[in-house]
């Protein structure tokens, strides 16, 4: 078998039909589809059985106590057969022919542990993107990190995994943001990551997602996990002989990290005392970490932030 699909489910009976039936009308075959029905009371287990029995590709795991999305995705792995891996979740959907067209890539380029495809975010509300990418390849994981800007999209989703990357890997369970502390440990597995311009993964809009009602603990988790990763580029930095060449892109991800703190300090007044103070001064914003310190640049922003 080529591909498992893992379906994480949890009271999404007016969106499944819509992302099964994405999957069930791809034109290429050979999936096998694991829906993890983690404890739902809406009516999505009786859909999940539906397709199962009109479909014997689509498999289903009911849990008994709900556990949460990192939990269901860690149950589909250990149930996943394929050679690769994929996941989509079940208020999302895929264009047609989207695996066709990917693993005529990955057949021509076997040595690829992961491929990113294109996204549609935040598909049907006003801040729709198409996130696309180039046909490249990284043969460092860290350089997909900065030069690929993987920081700003470590969805599980939109990505196709040798399923042999998650060796010893393991969503986080019972957190937030897990998608980003997880990326980083598969990278460490990879030997090869690409990007590719075909493919299409429909990421909808949820007003009662993670990333538009995030606490001061969720946004404190994605603040350490992203302070690890700083510590990891630092030394990455420090082994390359030219090391000016990838400046502004660590430049560019340590802004992301600090705006993330600032997020933080905002919503619950806390400083991480792993941040780092790193060289960098190439936004206003960096030039005021070095000049006022990263307590009083957060105070500001906050204080300016109140003020409108």
């Amino acid at each position: 078998m080529k591909l498992s699909i893992v379906i994480p489910v949890y009271q999404v009976a007016k969106t499944l039909p819509r992302c099964l039936d994405s999957i069930s009308g791809q034109s290429f075959r050979d999936w096998q589809a694991i829906l993890v029905d983690d404890a739902s009371k809406d009516g999505s287990a009786a859909i999940c059985d539906q397709y199962v029995k009109r479909d014997r590709r689509f498999q289903v795991v009911h849990l008994r106590k709900n556990g949460g999305l990192s939990a269901a995705r860690n149950t589909g792995l250990e149930k996943a057969r394929g050679q690769y891996v994929t996941f989509i979740d079940s208020d999302d959907y895929i264009a047609d022919d989207t695996f066709k067209t990917l693993f005529e890539v990955l057949s021509t380029h076997p040595d690829y542990d992961l491929l990113e495809y294109p996204i549609y975010e935040h598909y049907g509300s006003k801040k729709i993107h198409l996130l696309q990418f180039p046909k490249k390849e990284y043969t460092n994981s860290m350089l997909y990190w900065l030069q690929g800007k993987a920081y700003e999209h470590t969805y599980a989703c939109n990505k196709i995994y040798k399923r042999e990357v998650f060796d010893g890997v393991k969503f986080p369970e019972r957190r937030s943001f897990e998608d980003a502390a997880t990326l980083p440990l598969v990278m460490r597995n990879c030997r090869i990551i690409a990007t590719t311009d075909v493919g299409l993964y429909y990421y909808c809009y949820n007003p009662d997602g993670i990333t538009e009602k995030a606490t001061v603990r969720d946004l404190t988790f994605l603040l350490n996990t992203h302070t690890r990763m700083l510590k990891q580029v630092r030394n990455f930095l420090n082994r390359r002989r030219k090391k000016g060449e990838l400046d502004d892109y660590a430049s560019e991800y340590y802004s992301q990290v600090l705006n993330i703190q600032i997020d933080v300090y905002r919503a619950g007044g806390r400083l991480s005392k792993y941040f780092p103070i790193l060289p960098y001064k190439n936004t206003f914003k960096l030039k005021l970490l070095h000049l006022l310190g990263l307590k009083r640049l957060c105070q500001l922003h906050k204080t300016f932030r109140r003020s409108h």
